[in-house]
């Protein structure tokens, strides 16, 4: 084994990203942090004008980047991404499926199905088919990495979270099978997170019942967006090339509360 320099290690200069749901919250602070490391960034969400306007941004930096606009809950929309990621770059060397949704409902029982469908779509449905597209892809090429952003809703299930831990538990398995399926040329890992400030957030980030339950945390907050950076330029990187089907829990000690 070679001993490998840190200096180079988070330098993605002629490697090109993609990131589904980069347009805002943690896919926006992932996106800027890999073109402030050198890469070129695929930016995909549903909104092609929220999209470009990160796509400004990551420029403004120095790097390169596209926009697409995809809904990842739709099969045929993942087919053109990966289509559409290709043709522009000819490659792509890590994927980041971080598109998600966990919209609320009055009871379970009132869940409707076509509610139910979408939730399952965007968490679970788009990361299976985009991880199929993309990992079958690097494997018969230079190799890559797929990072997938889960919650610790998936190991903490509540009622008003039902089918998104489902999803997101889901989630968490299919990082490991598809670990196993296309290494070892392509790694795959998941980042499960727990509370970050992000503007979907804002609902419940300032409540009474959420600074009352984050008092119990080890880090006592919620977390920032750009707290998520170092763990995907970890796992996209030569610094994690012994790291593959790993769920990496990054929720400031959320999961471990303090009994006090």
């Amino acid at each position: 084994m070679t001993s490998v320099s840190a200096a180079p290690i988070y330098d993605f200069k002629a490697k090109v990203v993609t990131i589904t749901g980069g347009s805002r919250g943690l896919g926006h602070a992932m996106a800027l942090g890999f073109a402030r490391a050198g890469a070129s960034v695929a930016v995909a969400s549903r909104k092609i004008e929220s999209c470009e306007a990160t796509v400004r941004e990551i420029r403004a930096l120095g790097a390169d980047g596209s926009a697409h606009g995809v809904h990842v809950g739709k099969w045929e929309d993942c087919d053109r991404l990966a289509d559409e990621v290709y043709a522009r770059w000819g490659r792509c060397d890590v994927l980041v499926n971080n598109a998600g949704m966990s919209p609320l409902y009055p009871s379970l029982a009132e869940h409707t199905e076509e509610l139910f469908d979408k939730v399952l779509g965007v968490n679970l449905k788009g990361p299976f088919r985009l991880s199929a597209l993309f990992g079958s892809r690097m494997a018969g090429g230079a190799g890559g990495a797929i990072i997938n952003v889960s919650s610790t809703a998936a190991v903490r299930p509540s009622r008003t979270t039902t089918p998104y831990s489902a999803a997101k538990a889901g989630l968490n398995a299919i990082t490991i099978a598809f670990a196993q399926e296309y290494g070892p040329k392509v790694r795959v890992n998941c980042i499960m997170a727990g509370p970050f400030l992000t503007d979907v957030s804002k609902v419940w980030a300032h409540t009474p019942e959420f600074e009352t339950r984050s008092s119990s945390f080890a880090m006592k907050r919620a977390g920032d967006p750009d707290e998520v950076v170092g763990a995907a330029l970890y796992l996209a990187s030569d610094a994690a090339s012994f790291t593959t089907g790993a769920i990496l829990t990054l929720d400031g000690g959320a999961s471990n509360p303090s009994e006090r």
